[in-house]
């Protein structure tokens, strides 16, 4: 018999990492200002044209003086690093 193996797949907060509007992140492809953080999984999919999206994050690469807003959605990864913190997840309640 074989034995049974658990595969964990990260939870989309381990996948979105510390990207929150107004964040900016450096990987290879550049350096990134999060605009909006999008966590409806329909909405997702139609950005990235992608059916098993979950999240999307729209960014700005600011080492471009051209650079337009586009969609990713990619996993934080090792290569990525956080140079400037964006707003906290939830807003405390008044």
């Amino acid at each position: 018999m074989m034995p049974t193996v658990t595969v964990t797949l990260p939870g989309i907060a381990e996948e979105i990492g510390p990207r929150r509007p107004g964040a900016i992140y450096q990987n290879v492809d550049g350096r990134f200002e999060v605009l909006v953080l999008v966590t409806d999984p329909r909405e997702a999919a139609q950005l990235l044209r992608r059916t098993g999206a979950r999240w999307a994050v729209i960014v700005r690469d600011t080492l471009r003086p051209d650079g337009q807003p586009h969609a990713v959605g990619s996993a934080w990864t090792t290569s990525d690093y956080l140079l400037r913190e964006g707003t906290p997840a939830y807003a405390p309640a008044a």
